[in-house]
């Protein structure tokens, strides 16, 4: 083991999004309560923190010449409470000078992300526009060697000034939502209409008035279904591997089995119905890709809660604990999970917390691994993240919370999109952080087309007139009528919340059905 003073060792957390920043954010927790902390650099391929979180309207290559990373799409709103993802040490009440509804858009989301690295003054520990483009690791000296590149362009020119450096530590923090899992049926290479991925979906307007084929049956598949919904499409099928979503669906939708072949644009599914349709798009999920990473240290598993490939703690990596994987799991818990891995990643690093032998490390990872095989519905799955996210948080500093109110938080949402997965965005939740009781938002959802910063947090009387009557115009008429009728601003609340007791012996028994797709949370 290397026998440098912790202040001349060096960190290289790759990515900059919600897992990177937290990395980032536990390190100045520190240095702020008088620790020393080892010498920090971060490297992010985008222009700008905020990872899947920073939206960018290209597909396929960035301005850079590089795979474009985030997935995010033009009129995202978060398809989980922020109540069940705030960070601890800074709520969205203190970023925002004022509660805010429950379901925030992207726009909004990642103005919080990027409060609390401003706030913390750490935005120069981050180098944008560069890309590792490989890491790896000697043995007997304990050190990585780092190649990277700073992106620039000078009018048409790439200049790209390449770099090798050594670090003692590594944080993989770049996610596992950009490389999409691309499955292939007979007659895909012919189709007359349009095939992409999730990843490739930017906005919902262009499929209006379109009849389009949604493959896979989890969060991707219900967001992208119901945003292109909401701003018009005419005909909606999903389609579904094992079982289809249990939701109740408008009348513009239909659910079928598999697809069996493709011939011009007539789908032909695995029951022998056809359909013709003008757009197919997969939900069908992500794989895992570190592409700087040689096999050694790559991990190789599904999406799933307890990842393979890693070991104590599902964060340090089997081949060397100097290896950490940030958010590398299938998620219920974001932003606060990113963070208690990272505050206890940060412990190990400046020894504070010491990790066991290899036997003791084995019995963990067993554990939990037939803990996980256990979970029968959504959730048994958000108890155990929740478990696994609480004793992280009680063996470091990081500040605790309700771990109960966060699973009854979890459990009233997915009550709600039983009811009605249209609505279920008009709902309040309440913080698990500071009590705080988010507001209504002034539109119902289906009604908010302009889900800017300005126009969301503004209050009812402060909501710019010009704006929403612009982006008015772009939905179809009968459809805001509608559901300006059904959805009548007062029914916002509709849901006591003494009835919340009523419901979670009733949550607990949904049966999770979903093809998981790790869709954003």
């Amino acid at each position: 083991m290397t026998t440098k003073p912790i202040t001349e060792q060096k960190v290289l957390i790759i990515g900059a999004g919600p897992s990177g920043t937290a990395v980032l954010r536990a390190f100045k927790s520190a240095q702020d309560k008088g620790a020393e902390i080892p010498q920090i650099r971060c490297f992010e391929k985008q222009g700008d923190i905020g990872g899947q979180w920073l939206y960018n309207w290209r597909t396929g290559a960035d301005e850079n010449g590089q795979a474009v990373h985030s997935a995010m799409y033009r009129y995202l709103w978060s398809n989980g409470p922020k109540e069940c993802l705030e960070f601890a040490d800074y709520t969205f009440t203190e970023h925002f000078g004022k509660p805010i509804p429950s379901f925030p858009p992207r726009e909004v989301l990642f103005d919080y992300i990027k409060g609390r690295i401003v706030k913390s003054g750490i935005e120069s520990w981050v180098d944008t526009h560069t890309v590792v483009h490989s890491c790896t690791y000697d043995k007997e000296r304990e050190m990585f060697t780092v190649t990277y590149r700073h992106l620039k362009n000078e009018g048409t020119i790439a200049k790209h000034e390449q770099h090798v450096e050594e670090f003692d530590y590594v944080f993989c923090c770049t996610g596992h939502f950009h490389m999409p899992n691309m499955p292939f049926y007979p007659g895909f290479e012919k189709f007359e209409g349009r095939i992409l991925h999730a990843h490739n979906f930017k906005d919902a307007v262009e499929f209006k008035d379109s009849r389009i084929l949604i493959v896979g049956a989890s969060y991707s598949a219900e967001d992208i279904s119901s945003q292109c919904y909401k701003y018009g499409c005419k005909d909606i099928t999903l389609t579904y591997r094992t079982a289809p979503m249990s939701f109740t669906w408008p009348e513009e939708y239909s659910t079928r089995p598999q697809i069996q072949s493709v011939t011009g644009k007539v789908v032909t599914f695995v029951d022998g119905s056809t359909k013709e349709i003008d757009a197919i798009i997969l939900c069908t999920g992500y794989k895992h890709h570190y592409p700087y990473f040689s096999d050694e240290l790559h991990i190789q598993s599904t999406n799933r809660l307890w990842v393979d490939g890693l070991s104590w703690q599902n964060i340090f990596s089997s081949v060397t604990p100097r290896l950490m994987y940030i958010g590398a799991q299938d998620q219920w818990l974001t932003f606060n999970m990113f963070d208690a891995q990272a505050w206890y990643a940060r412990d190990v690093v400046l020894g504070s917390i010491t990790i066991p032998g290899k036997e003791e490390q084995d019995k963990q990872f067993n554990e939990w691994r037939e803990k996980e095989l256990k979970n029968k519905t959504d959730s048994d799955a958000i108890r155990y993240q929740t478990e696994y996210v609480a004793q992280l948080v009680e063996a470091t500093d990081y500040p605790s919370f309700d771990y109960e109110k966060v699973i009854s938080e979890f459990l009233e949402w997915e009550h709600a999109k039983q009811e009605n997965i249209m609505t279920f965005r008009d709902k309040s939740h309440t913080s698990v952080m500071d009590g705080t009781k988010a507001p209504a938002h002034h539109t119902t959802w289906l009604a908010a087309l302009d889900d800017s910063c300005e126009c969301y947090l503004a209050t009812l009387e402060e909501k710019p007139e010009e704006k929403s009557e612009e982006t008015l115009e772009e939905k179809p008429e009968e459809k805001s009528e509608e559901t300006v009728e059904e959805k009548p601003e007062e029914t916002v609340e509709e849901k006591p919340e003494e009835t919340l007791e009523e419901t979670l012996e009733e949550l607990s028994n949904f049966i999770n059905s979903r093809e998981t797709d790790g869709g954003v949370k």
